[in-house]
This record gives C-alpha cells, structure tokens and sequence, in this order.
C-alpha cells in the first residue's frame, strides 16, 4: 500500500472514529464502510473536515448483494457506493453504506452534500428499489411510468413481469403479462471434429 494510501486510512480511522466500520484497500483504491444511521454525517465529514475535503462526488450506484461469486451471501443485500474525489488533496475513495431492512431499503440521501447525486439517487431508486430519505424529487428516472418492479435486483426475471403492445381498438398502448416463454441462452460453441483427442495435430 502507498503512503498516500496509508495516510487516508489513518485520516478516516481518526476522523470518522466508531463510525467506521472497516477500511479496505484493493487494488489500490481504498472503501470505507459506514452504517446506515452514520452515512449522511460521516458524508457531510468527508466533504467539510480539512484534511479531507471531498468536494466532488463522481458516481453513486445501488448494489444488490443477494449472491455474491455466484453463491448465496449472508447479510444485507442492498447498499449504495459513493465515488468521491478530493481535488484539493489529489484521492479518492469509495465509501459504502448498508440499508438495514432488505424487504423496504431506506437510505439518507446526500443530495444536500453534492448536488451531482440527485440524478444518481434516482437511478439507484429505479433499478434497485433503494429509497432515499430527503431527496428533493424521487422518481423513477430510466423506466416507463407504469414499470413494474426493479431491473437491477438479481430476482428480478429476465424477461420482465409484463410486457406493452399498441392495441388498436382502444387506440393506446396497453401492458399485459409477458407472452414470452422463458428460455435459457446458452452460446453455441463450435469444436473442430477431433479436438481434444490425444495426438490430434
């Protein structure tokens, strides 16, 4: 690990203190982990502390951990991660948080922090479901109007819940259930007629 790198660990250890929960670094970049009920305070500390100064927020995605590697994960399944960046000390780090009710994710919104995340928070409540308390005008932002359910949630099925068509004897566009079979894609691979045979030159 860099010195750099180092030195942000031990800022984040000394200035968020019990709040934070773990520190991992990986391939250096480093995630600072917070709870749910510390997430807007220790944002509003990464953004105003000095020696810290994360002015901008890059990017903010929901998460959905219900499988993790292919396998079924212990622990909470949504959370949202903040890509924030410090102009002025040249870092940058991701910082994590939980919503602690997986049947109804709950999140404070930092909206009021950096203002970039209004468009971020919205997706993250269309796709994953994610709520956020203080937001300024939660809406779904990438789907229809109507859309049932959430996109990005790994339960969610491939082919969707309903599906729309224009019917033209009411003269509008109508949904209905999906029609489709589901089926299973699997890509075809082609092999030379003697591969893998011992001596095959």
């Amino acid at each position: 690990m860099s010195a750099k790198l180092e030195r942000l660990g031990r800022l984040l250890e000394e200035i968020l203190g019990v709040r934070l929960k773990s520190v991992i670094v990986d391939r250096s970049e480093i995630t600072a982990e917070v709870g749910a009920a510390d997430y807007l305070e220790c944002a509003r500390l990464l953004r105003d502390h000095p020696e810290l100064r994360f002015e901008q927020l890059v990017d903010l995605s929901g998460l959905d951990y219900s499988a993790w590697k292919n396998e079924e994960r212990e622990g909470l399944r949504f959370a949202v991660s903040c890509h924030l960046l410090s102009v002025s000390h040249n870092w940058r780090l991701r910082l994590r948080t939980f919503a602690e009710d997986d049947s109804f994710p709950v999140l404070d919104s930092v909206v009021s922090l950096w203002g970039s995340a209004n468009w971020f928070e919205r997706e993250a409540f269309d796709l994953y479901g994610i709520l956020f308390n203080g937001h300024p005008d939660l809406r779904r932002l990438l789907t229809d109007y109507g859309f049932v359910g959430h996109p990005f949630r790994k339960d969610f099925p491939i082919s969707g819940y309903v599906e729309m068509r224009y019917d033209p004897e009411q003269g509008r566009v109508v949904y209905q259930p999906v029609t489709i079979e589901p089926r299973e894609n699997a890509p075809r691979i082609v092999r030379e007629e003697n591969y893998g045979d011992v001596g095959h030159g």
